[in-house]
């Protein structure tokens, strides 16, 4: 269909016929039919000029962090007998991600390809879907324009914001909780795990001697065991508890959840993964943040049903990290029961509004029952942290936390 300017031109065109009506001009009036019909010609040129083009969308990156830059490169093929026009493209993106990319491609011989680019900068979690593309084909004039639109489409995950925490010895609560790995030794000599071959700077009097006989090579006694600590980690999720999807206290919380997963698994720890409407499962770290990516709020008036359920799961050496907003009185009941189940426990309290906002009353009332929850478990062998929406948990961390650093999966410590 014509645009701005083709309908320009036309009516520049009834212009021009109507004065060469008035002043009796040959020529001027077969000008002004010229410049009448000339928008329409543009417009069936643009209609019936029949391209084959093949578009290809690629990222520089498919998994990003906030704030991260991703290059957008777009390649048109054009296969069809004869040169491409004039070509608008115009690249959808979501509105979080800002404005649709408009670029600008000309002159595309047959059988030749263009290549284009842009940059995204995604400051917000969640998973993005960029296309489809639009293309826009004019004439050399810009008269006319036709619209094609392909299918094609990319995701993009853009992972929570990650702080970098300080690893920390969490001490021996029973097997598999505190170090990422346990050594458990075994009462005597005669109950050991397996043997192996003699290594230079291996203990000598660790060799098995009865072994050493029937085989004739030195065989030392593997009397310790490792294995992997356990960690659950648990986001409580309810929009009642956190806020809304996008709000600052529930955005703090799919942070702090982010950062402390992410610091159990980089230590070795088995982690499992659980929220109010989600199951618990066993993840990595890019599927914890994957997960929490694509995070939302759900709307449930309880956590106890899935805190008793972790309970019942748990073992005694299993290490349990909770993300909530400070609870009630009588949900602080609640924590110290499922608590009981675990070995090392913390909890992150994240404030859903800052108290500093609110009036004197009120935020009076939730500082004092965050100051309560914290006591209880605390006095319960809880550690405990507290946040407001814009705070930051390294800050709290590392003025609680000893310099001393956890030893990684499958390594000793003396």
């Amino acid at each position: 269909m014509p645009t701005r300017r083709g309908w320009a031109a036309f009516a520049a065109g009834l212009g021009f016929w109507i004065a060469a009506r008035f002043i009796g001009s040959d020529d001027l009036h077969m000008l002004a039919a010229g410049v009448i019909a000339l928008p329409f010609l543009a417009a069936l040129f643009v209609q019936w000029n029949r391209l084959r083009l093949t578009i290809h969308r690629h990222l520089s990156a498919v998994r990003v962090f906030p704030g991260a830059k991703v290059t957008v490169t777009l390649t048109i093929q054009n296969q069809g007998p004869g040169a491409a026009p004039f070509l608008l493209l115009e690249d959808v993106m979501p509105s979080t991600l800002g404005r649709s990319a408009r670029l600008v491609v000309t002159g595309i011989p047959s059988g030749g390809k263009q290549v284009v680019s842009y940059a995204a900068h995604p400051h917000r979690r969640g998973r993005y879907t960029l296309g489809p593309l639009a293309i826009h084909i004019t004439d050399p004039f810009g008269l006319a324009r036709v619209r094609i639109q392909s299918s094609a489409r990319n995701d993009l995950i853009v992972y929570p914001m990650v702080e970098e925490l300080d690893r920390w010895s969490l001490g021996m609560h029973g097997a598999g909780a505190g170090e990422s790995t346990v050594r458990q030794l075994y009462r005597s000599a005669a109950e050991f795990y397996t043997m192996r071959e003699y290594v230079t700077g291996d203990d000598l009097r660790r060799i098995h001697w009865p072994s050493v006989a029937k085989t004739g090579q030195l065989m030392i006694r593997q009397d310790e065991t490792t294995r992997r600590s356990i960690a659950t980690v648990f986001l409580d999720n309810r929009s009642s508890a956190l806020g809304a999807t996008g709000s600052p206290g529930f955005e703090r919380a799919i942070s702090v959840t982010a950062s402390i997963g992410r610091l159990l698994l980089q230590a070795g720890f088995a982690v499992h993964f659980a929220t109010v409407d989600s199951p618990t499962q066993l993840v990595s770290e890019h599927g914890l943040l994957e997960t929490l990516a694509g995070m939302s709020s759900v709307r449930s008036k309880s956590a106890a049903e899935v805190l008793a359920g972790l309970r019942r799961m748990s073992g005694g050496d299993t290490s349990l990290v909770l993300v909530s907003s400070p609870p009630l009185g009588g949900e602080v009941a609640g924590l110290l029961r499922a608590g009981t189940a675990f070995g090392w426990k913390v909890a992150v309290f994240v404030h859903p509004v800052d108290p500093a906002t609110l009036p004197p009353g009120p935020a009076a009332e939730t500082e004092s029952r965050a100051s309560a929850a914290r006591q209880s478990l605390l006095h319960a062998g809880w550690e405990v942290y507290v946040l407001a929406p814009e705070g930051k948990l390294a800050d709290v961390w590392r003025r609680n936390r000893t310099p001393r650093r956890l030893q990684p999966a499958g390594s000793s410590s003396w």
